[in-house]
């Protein structure tokens, strides 16, 4: 898929995002290395420490079907501002790829993109832990 449908699918999610408190839309496209697609949206909860992500609810969507192997992944923020994944779903997507290429973009149209490793050197890995590969 090219990165402007990619793009254009975060942006439909990111409509449909629950977000009462922050009101940050936030809509998540996850590539595979198969070509199959997958979307997420962020879900807010009164404990903020339940609250979703769109980047990690996009990966276990694509999990849930089978992916086991992501390679590019569009964020799409419906505020003023492209923002970055947050440290922890920066450490998902790291699980599922060696590196992968990261697509931001806002509601001003500003487009901006980078890859998984300028975002989390050194990431904790499986090969960090003790007996895998």
């Amino acid at each position: 898929m090219d990165e402007r449908n990619l793009f254009a699918v975060a942006e439909q999610t990111a409509a449909v995002a629950y977000a009462p408190y922050s009101k940050l839309r936030i809509g998540c496209t996850v590539e595979a290395s198969d070509g199959r697609v997958f979307q997420g949206c962020n879900v807010e909860n009164a404990s903020f420490g339940l609250t979703i992500c769109a980047e990690r609810a996009a990966v276990f969507h694509a999990l849930s079907m089978g992916a086991k192997k992501l390679k590019r992944v569009a964020v799409y923020s419906s505020g003023d501002q492209v923002i970055t994944p947050c440290g922890a779903c920066r450490q998902v997507l790291a699980e599922f790829c060696d590196d992968m290429e990261i697509l931001m973009a806002c509601s001003t149209g500003e487009v901006r993109r980078t890859r998984l490793s300028t975002l989390l050197p050194e990431a904790f890995s499986k090969k960090s832990v003790p007996g895998q590969s």
